[in-house]
C-alpha cells in the first residue's frame, strides 16, 4: 500500500484520521502502532512477523548497552545489534545478487553453479534497517537513553508514514516526541495541506512524466534518436524528484497530523552548483545518516592524507548506491557521483565558482542526469547503450507521440524545480511549505487547498493505471 493509491486515500487515511481524532491521548501511540503494522502486513504479511520479532530482540540488546557499566561490554551487544539488523538486510536484499554473481563467475570457469531459490525483497527494509541503526549507535555514543517501552520502540520503527520510505528519522530527533508532543488543530491542517501537496507533486507530475520516460527508456535502441532520448531522461529526471519528494511531504504531512516533526528530505536539489552542493540538497536525511554514521567515523575531513580523503568519499558512495540497490548500476551510480566529488575537491568546485550560477547550476544538472541513467535502467550495457544515444547526435523521428499534458507538466516541473534560483520563487516556495500563524481565514483557505488538491489527485488516480513509486524497491 502506498500513499497514492485508492485503497489509502478512501480507505485507510480516512480510517486511521477517524481513530486518531476522537482516542484519547493515551491510546494515540497505541492507534498508530496498531495502524502501523496493518499498512506494514498489507504489503509484506510475511516479512512483518520477522520485522517485529526482530525489533523486540533488538530492544532488549540495546538496553544491556545502556545498561552496561564497562565499555566492552557495551560494545558487546552493539555488535549484537548491528550484527542481527545488518545480517537481516544482507540476506533479504543482497542474497539473490551475491549468489547470481557467484554463480556468473563459476559458469565462466566451467564449474557447478549454486542452487538458490530467489529471496522476495520485502519493502521498506532499507529505511527499516538505518532507523535501528541509529537507534543503537546514539545509545552507544550516549546520545540519548532508550526508550522504556517496548511498544514506543516498535512505533519508531514502523510508524507508517515514514517505514516504506522514509525520511530517515534520526532516533534522537524523534524520541522525546513518542511518549509526549503537542497536537494543535492548526499543525493538523497544515499537516493534511502538507499530504496535499505532496500527493499533487506524486499524481499529477511525476506518474504524468514517469509514464513518457518509462515509454521512452524501454524502446530499443535502434528507435531511439537523440533527441526523445534526452527528452526521455530529462521526463525521469523531474519523475524521480517529484515522485520521491511528494512522498517525502507526505510523509512529513502525516507526521505532522500526529505532532511529530519529521526532518525536511529535499531543499531544491536541482539549483545545486556542484555535485557536494547536490548532496546537501537532495535525500538529505540520507546524506545526514552516511554523514554521522559513516564518512565521520572514517575520519571525515580531518583525515591527514588527501588520498584518504578521497577513498572515504568513493567508498561512502559505493556504499550510498548499494544501498538503493543490489545491483552493479546502482553501485557504478554511487560511483559516478563519488567521483565527481572528487573532483570538486580537486578543481572542479572553483571552476564551477568562476563561471556563475546559471551555468554551474546547468552544468550540475547535465551530470546529475547523465547518473540517473545508470540509476533507472538494469544494467550496465542498457545505461552505456542509453549514454550513446545521447551523445550520437543522430536525429530522427521516433514514433512515440508528444501530447499537451506532457508538455504542460514538463514545463511546470521545469519552473517549480528552478524557481529556487529567483527571489520571486523563494518567496513562493516558502509562501507555501512554511507553517504561520493562523487565523480563521488562513485556516480555512489552507485546508480549502488542501482538500481540493486531494480530490483532483485522488480522481486522477482512479483513472489511470499508471501510478509507480521509484524508491518503494528500496
Amino acid at each position: 500500500m502506498v500513499f497514492s493509491s485508492s485503497l489509502f486515500l478512501f480507505l485507510f487515511f480516512p480510517l486511521f484520521l477517524i481513530g486518531y481524532i476522537i482516542l484519547p491521548k493515551n491510546l494515540k501511540n497505541t492507534w498508530i502502532l496498531i495502524s502501523s503494522l496493518a499498512f506494514y502486513y498489507w504489503g509484506a504479511p510475511l516479512f512483518i512477523y520477522i520485522l517485529v520479532s526482530t525489533t523486540v530482540i533488538d530492544f532488549f540488546l540495546i538496553k544491556e548497552i545502556h545498561q552496561s557499566e564497562t565499555r566492552s561490554r557495551k560494545k558487546l551487544f552493539l555488535l549484537a545489534s548491528l550484527g542481527l539488523n545488518l545480517g537481516l538486510l544482507a540476506y533479504f536484499k543482497y542474497a539473490n545478487f551475491f549468489i547470481e554473481n557467484v554463480n556468473d563467475v563459476l559458469g565462466s570457469v566451467g564449474f557447478t553453479q549454486i542452487g538458490w531459490t530467489k529471496i522476495a525483497l520485502p519493502i521498506g527494509i532499507s529505511f527499516y534497517t538505518f532507523e535501528t541503526l541509529t537507534y543503537a549507535i546514539d545509545v552507544f555514543r550516549g546520545i540519548h537513553a532508550p526508550l522504556k517501552r517496548i511498544h514506543h520502540y516498535l512505533l519508531y520503527i514502523v510508524c507508517f508514514p515514514k517505514l516504506i520510505a522514509g525520511p530517515i528519522v534520526r532516533f534522537n530527533v524523534i524520541a522525546d516526541q513518542i511518549p509526549n508532543r503537542n497536537e494543535t488543530i492548526d499543525n493538523q491542517i497544515f499537516g493534511f495541506y502538507r499530504f496535499s501537496i505532496g500527493l499533487a507533486k506524486k499524481v499529477l507530475v511525476a506518474n504524468t512524466l514517469g509514464a513518457f520516460a518509462s515509454e521512452t527508456m524501454n524502446l530499443p535502441y535502434n528507435q531511439l534518436d537523440t533527441s526523445m532520448a534526452w527528452l526521455g531522461i530529462l521526463a525521469y529526471t523531474f519523475q524521480i524528484y517529484f515522485d520521491f519528494s511528494g512522498y517525502s511531504d507526505m510523509a512529513i504531512g502525516i507526521g505532522k497530523i500526529m505532532g511529530f516533526s519529521f526532518s525536511e528530505n529535499f531543499d531544491n536539489p536541482y539549483n545545486s552548483r556542484s555535485i557536494t552542493e547536490f548532496w546537501r540538497r537532495w535525500h538529505m536525511t540520507l546524506g545526514t545518516w552516511m554523514k554521522n554514521y559513516l564518512y565521520i567515523p572514517l575520519g571525515g575531513n580531518q583525515v591527514r592524507s588527501k588520498n584518504r580523503l578521497y577513498f572515504n568519499l568513493i567508498l561512502v558512495f559505493l556504499l550510498s548506491g548499494l544501498w538503493h540497490g543490489a545491483s552493479w548500476n546502482f553501485v557504478i551510480w554511487g560511483a559516478f557521483h563519488g567521483l565527481f566529488l572528487i573532483l570538486d575537491r580537486i578543481f572542479l568546485a572553483k571552476v564551477l565558482e568562476s563561471i556563475g550560477t546559471i551555468p554551474s547550476v546547468l552544468f550540475t544538472f547535465l551530470v546529475v542526469m547523465i547518473g540517473w541513467v545508470f540509476f533507472s535502467l538494469n544494467n550496465f550495457s542498457d545505461a552505456m547503450n542509453y549514454i550513446k544515444i545521447l551523445f550520437s547526435f543522430n536525429f530522427h523521428l521516433t514514433a512515440i507521440p508528444i501530447g499537451n499534458e506532457f508538455v504542460f507538466t514538463l514545463i511546470v516541473a521545469s519552473i517549480f524545480s528552478f524557481s529556487g534560483l529567483t527571489k520571486f520563487g523563494k518567496k513562493f516556495q516558502s509562501f507555501i511549505y512554511t507553517e504561520f500563524e493562523y487565523s480563521a481565514s488562513k485556516a480555512f483557505a489552507t485546508l480549502f487547498i488542501g482538500v481540493i488538491l486531494y480530490g483532483i489527485s485522488a480522481s486522477y488516480i482512479t483513472s489511470t493505471g499508471f501510478n509507480p513509486f521509484i524508491y518503494f524497491r528500496f
